[in-house]
């Protein structure tokens, strides 16, 4: 699909092993918890997923989509680490406040920075933001539910899917544009990524996520008129089409005969 689109170059798959057995279960060793089944079958099947794909500007490719899910060794937990290496630094876990809960409505929990909750990154969208596999309750024990988050670049956590299969073809089905993950916020995708997603429309269900508030704004750009090849015709110019005789001695006498009235005009003031 994406190599028949127009303007659409180096389509860019990565192909990747499996993972080995041995590798997930010291991964849920170490971290204390199991991976869902879904993402534990997808391991088995490829330790991880790369594509990506780009468009020609001026004839020359512009990297544009990118599709990423890490693999079980990148498969890393935010929020217990310090942001920096300076004794006493900050963590993640300081950035928690109880009064986030109020007035949530009828909308999920959202995942906690502290130990409340396991938080592992599956795709670091670009530095657009991060995907994570979330394990919302931790105590006592960690529990097998798990669901999928995005947490945006101001630090706040947007629901996206309950199972990692659900995420899968979410992600398959936007192409993996830029900041697609942002059409499931309050604050939807920016006009530079709208115009991106009026090219080349997502595989999706529901439009209205789409926010229509901003399509005045939004130019309706046509792919095929964008990245068509630009021939120059040559221009042929074309001579003047040469007046026969008779006519231009008429011309020449009708003008003769004004000049002449217009001098006996003058010579009679």
């Amino acid at each position: 699909l994406l190599e028949t689109s127009p303007g659409v170059a180096e389509v860019t798959f990565v192909e990747k092993e499996p993972a080995e057995r041995h590798t997930i279960i010291s991964w849920e060793q170490k971290n204390s918890c199991i991976l869902p089944e879904d993402l534990r079958n997808f391991y088995l099947m490829t330790d991880g997923f790369q594509m990506t794909w780009s468009v020609k500007t001026d004839d020359t490719p512009m990297p544009l989509g990118s599709m990423v899910i890490n693999s079980v060794s990148k498969l890393c937990r935010l929020g217990g680490s310090s942001m920096y290496t300076l004794p006493n630094a900050p963590t993640l876990a300081d950035l928690e406040d109880d009064t986030d809960e109020e007035d949530n409505g009828d909308k999920p929990e959202k995942p906690h920075f502290d130990s409340r909750s396991l938080i592992f990154e599956l795709d670091p969208c670009n530095g657009n933001g991060k995907v994570c596999l979330v394990y919302k309750h931790a105590k006592p024990v960690v529990s097998t539910d798990t669901e999928i988050w995005f947490l945006d670049r101001a630090l706040y956590w947007h629901f996206l899917t309950k199972t990692f299969t659900a995420y899968y073809r979410l992600l398959i089905t936007h192409l993996g544009l830029p900041q697609w993950q942002y059409a499931f916020t309050s604050y939807g995708v920016s006009p530079q990524a709208k115009q991106w997603f009026n090219m080349y429309k997502p595989i999706t269900i529901n439009t209205a996520l789409l926010s229509e508030e901003a399509d005045s704004f939004v130019n309706k750009l046509d792919p095929n008129k964008v990245f068509k090849s630009k021939n120059k015709t040559p221009v042929i110019k074309k001579k003047p089409p040469s007046q026969p005789a008779g006519s231009q001695k008429s011309h020449t006498s009708m003008t003769s005969s004004k000049t002449s009235s217009l001098a006996g005009n003058s010579s009679r003031k």
